[in-house]
């Protein structure tokens, strides 16, 4: 699906403009014109909290990953239940995982497990909308779709929050989009807060031999020079517009416009993207594939100083959906990627000295269902799933709450997804009752929950 907010954007000055001129403004259409809508965002914030964080990475298992056969396995209950994976010790006393996690068992001093997160969305795009956001979806159904008026991703919070001028985009999502079927997941974009903070899509694979992120690149034939002539059309355009005056949607378009043009030329973006600089012991760690490189570039990312990453694992490379053969097809990919990049990532960022400011957390739409089907499946299960969170002032090598004896329900300190979304808004120094105006006006709180303080070291 072609990304709206590109298409918006170019359509609209297409209609204002004139086709001639929209045609001499030429390949930095595009990529100019996309990315100011992501810097546009007002100030209206409040008193902030003693942040423990200065960026996120968000790795979401699309399709809803088997709390049971990962992060809370159950050794003790039946087989039809505790299904065909081993539980492992891990290096911290008391705290298990299943045995096709071996990396990330020996680094549980790193993160903390939530056990008990639990919502009632049982359909994919309603489960991920709440899960992303932290805000409950007013219908659970199938067809549900995103939409000018949901609620906003918490990156798109953080770049509408956060106004300090910087070299490089302050959110992006990569390396997919997420849908179910034909329906365009709610709770990836920014929602009321307009297309001025979506994030920035990486829509292409990072672990392509010719990756290069075409946000921000301009074409081969156009260098910086005639950059600075288009950006004199711009100002021309603009100046004969009737729409400064009347309006002023141009004008104001091409504030953000100088800043866009900045952050295409700008070193410090063109070398976050250079994926190619990564030495090709530490691309193999990570794992040559697409979700491991693009973990890689989410670190790449907020160490040029990306405040918010959100790492698709979608339909588009496999994704979690296990309604059948569930174990071979965990066996086979999704832990082997998991285990491998997301320890990977965490040591990574460790050894740079980067863990302690990055909160990373692992989640998604829901958990599955404790029982296994007949098909050597497990189905949609949100009463009961785990979140790994891990840097940003969590303190690593706990587990808050825990599930019942089947995983099927909380049994201690059931959290909500509301609450998962408190915890990063604090640990990133914004207060979780931190006001936003919705599409009509009204105050709403960034969080409708309360941040899981114990985490913190």
């Amino acid at each position: 699906m072609s990304r709206p907010r590109a298409v918006a954007c170019s359509d609209f000055l297409r209609q204002q403009m004139g086709r001639r001129a929209f045609l001499k403004v030429g390949g930095l259409g595009l990529a100019g014109l996309t990315l100011p809508n992501l810097l546009r965002a007002e100030e209206n914030r409040k008193g902030n909290a003693k942040a423990t964080a200065k960026s996120v990475i968000l790795l979401f298992q699309f399709g809803g990953p088997s709390h049971i056969d990962t992060f809370d396995p159950k050794p003790k209950a039946p087989a039809e239940i505790r299904g065909e994976f081993a539980t492992i010790a891990t290096n911290v006393s008391g705290i298990q995982v299943t045995a096709p996690l071996p990396r990330l068992a020996k680094i549980a001093d790193k993160y903390a497990l939530v056990r008990s997160v639990h919502h009632n969305k049982s359909n994919h795009n309603s489960g991920a909308y709440y899960s992303l956001v932290g805000r409950e979806p007013l219908i659970d159904i199938v067809t549900a779709n995103a939409s000018a008026t949901d609620f906003p991703h918490p990156g798109a919070i953080v770049a509408h929050l956060d106004q300090k001028s910087r070299r490089v985009p302050p959110f992006v999502s990569l390396p997919t989009m997420i849908a179910d079927g034909p329906f365009r997941t709610p709770g990836e974009f920014a929602g009321f807060l307009g297309k001025m903070v979506d994030p920035l899509w990486v829509l292409s694979d990072p672990n392509s031999a010719n990756f290069s992120a075409e946000e921000f690149s301009l074409p081969a034939e156009v260098n910086v020079d005639r950059v600075e002539d288009r950006k004199g059309i711009l100002e021309e355009l603009d100046a004969r517009s009737k729409l400064v005056d009347e309006e002023g949607v141009i004008k104001g378009m091409n504030a953000y416009q100088t800043r866009a043009m900045n952050l295409l030329t700008a070193p410090e973006t063109k070398r976050a993207f250079d994926i190619q600089r990564e030495p090709d012991k530490v691309r193999e760690r990570y794992g040559r594939n697409t979700y491991g490189q693009s973990a890689l570039l989410a670190r790449r990312l907020v160490e040029a100083g990306v405040r918010f990453v959100t790492v698709y694992y979608s339909a588009g490379i496999g994704g979690w959906d296990t309604h059948k053969d569930n174990f071979k097809t965990l066996k086979d990919s999704r832990l082997p990627h998991t285990d491998q990049t997301v320890s990977a990532l965490l040591e990574d960022l460790d050894a740079r000295g980067l863990l302690q400011e990055t909160l990373v957390y692992w989640t998604g739409d829901f958990g599955r269902t404790p029982k296994v089907n007949k098909e050597a499946g497990r189905d949609h299960w949100p009463p009961c799933q785990t979140v790994l969170m891990a840097g940003g002032g969590i303190k690593g090598g706990q587990v808050y709450g825990a599930s019942d004896a089947t995983g099927a329900f909380p049994a201690e300190k059931p959290a909500k997804p509301d609450d998962i979304t408190a915890t990063l808004f604090q640990a990133l120094g914004f207060d979780p009752e931190t006001t936003l105006n919705d599409q009509l006006g009204r105050p709403v709180p960034i969080s409708a929950g309360k941040a899981l303080t114990p985490l913190f070291a």
